[in-house]
């Protein structure tokens, strides 16, 4: 564990950017101070750990989402809130279950967060600086493992699940390419993606994530806790469209993780009835169409951070059910780490918390560039297919690091 150092390094521009989930009413004017760093190799409960950094910062996270509404202090030094990161690796820790094959960026941390403090000047009362254009060249893309091994691997969850071992798993591949310069305008482009509910960048000493994430692994606001699950994928036409609305197996697995998330909340006594607001509402990302829900439950009693994240990491939609049977699933199977992939990322301020889940998102560290993509398997599982949603899904992001406008060109159904 490291805290108290500044969080940005070695790249020939910082690439610094908005954190993802950050309120827009302090960006621009507010700026880091002090820094929390855990890793997978260190002591300790990583969810206490970071709840305590946090707590010691001034952030009320032992009793989240209870606190009045109040016209907070703004001026120059008073406290704005925190960016928090946390891996997919971290987030097993926190379940119980033993983490995965190692990160391909061992050199990120598994939870970082940052503190931002108001400066006092806002962005509009500075005059407009450009940044310099700088060289960007992205290589070829090396996958961690070919066609047939993925397949390979939905065809052994479906073995696990006749086996009834487990009855969904989400099984996610990486791949990464070598570049050469600055990141910062190819992670902004990621960041800045059609449909990125938690666009934004992070950045550490010598790395930086950047995520186009359309969904939330939890938000607390206004006495209420909320999860917004998403599971299942078609090309955003108006065939895919009704294709994935009368999907039975679709809906069935979505089903399957919406229940999921309801369990993980009503583990918690500080929350009341746990409801489905919303149930498969098709949201769009980039090329694709997604199924959403909208999962709730009120606050009653004292909530605290360290608690919520260790309910709700990692997120159920990218790990299956049972939880920590498809963890282990996850860890026999994929034979790398998801780094920065399927963990949390955003936001934990005064009187909030907005985490979303890090899919969609993308690492660099220097000298690749890293991404990763998967999908749900169920008994009803098509290998090929879900070979190709994967690819569909990490299509957009590939053409965004290399400049290009992308579509799920590879994704047919």
């Amino acid at each position: 564990m490291v805290h108290g150092s500044t969080p940005f390094g070695h790249f020939p521009t910082p690439p610094r950017g908005t954190p993802p989930g950050a309120p827009a009413t302090c960006q621009g004017r507010h700026g880091p101070s002090t820094v929390f760093r855990w890793f997978r190799r260190d002591a300790g409960d990583p969810a206490e750990l970071v709840a305590a950094f946090l707590g010691d910062n001034g952030l009320p996270v032992r009793n989240i989402g209870r606190t009045a509404d109040q016209v907070r202090p703004t001026g120059a030094g008073s406290l704005c809130g925190a960016a928090l990161y946390v891996s997919a690796a971290a987030g097993s820790v926190m379940a119980g279950a033993v983490p995965g094959a190692p990160s391909p960026v061992p050199g990120i941390p598994d939870v970082y967060a940052v503190v931002y403090r108001h400066t006092g000047a806002s962005a509009r009362d500075e005059p407009p600086r450009r940044r310099p254009a700088a060289d960007w060249l992205l290589g070829p893309w090396t996958p961690g493992w070919t066609r047939e091994e993925h397949a390979a691997a939905v065809r052994a969850v479906r073995a696990a699940i006749g086996r009834g071992d487990v009855y969904q798993v989400n099984v996610v591949g990486h791949a990464s390419a070598p570049y050469l310069g600055d990141p910062a305008a190819a992670l902004a482009r990621v960041a800045g993606l059609p449909g990125a509910r938690y666009g934004g960048v992070l950045a550490g000493d010598g790395w930086a994530l950047a995520t186009a994430s359309p969904e939330t692994l939890v938000a607390v606001r206004g006495g209420r806790v909320v999860t917004r699950p998403i599971k299942g994928t078609r090309p955003a036409t108006a065939a895919g469209r009704r294709e994935l609305l009368a999907s039975a197996k679709e809906r069935a697995e979505h089903v399957m993780i919406v229940d999921l998330e309801r369990n993980d909340l009503s583990r918690l006594p500080a929350l009341g009835p746990v409801r489905v607001d919303e149930l498969f509402a098709v949201r769009r990302w980039v090329d694709l169409w997604q199924a959403e829900s909208v999962v709730s439950a009120p606050i009653t009693g004292r909530l605290d951070l360290a608690a919520l994240l260790r309910a709700v990491c990692p997120g159920g939609s990218v790990t299956g059910a049972p939880k920590l049977a498809a963890l282990a699933e996850i860890a026999r199977l994929e034979p790398v780490g998801r780094g920065v992939s399927m963990g949390a990322a955003g936001w934990v301020g005064p009187d909030h918390v907005d985490l979303g889940l890090t899919i969609r998102t993308v690492a660099v560290d220097g000298e690749r560039a890293h991404v990763w993509a998967g999908g749900g398997i169920t008994w009803d599982s098509d290998p090929v297919a879900e070979v190709d949603e994967a690819a569909a899904k990490a299509a957009p992001i590939r053409a965004a690091l290399a400049g290009r406008q992308g579509a799920a060109t590879a994704y047919r159904r």
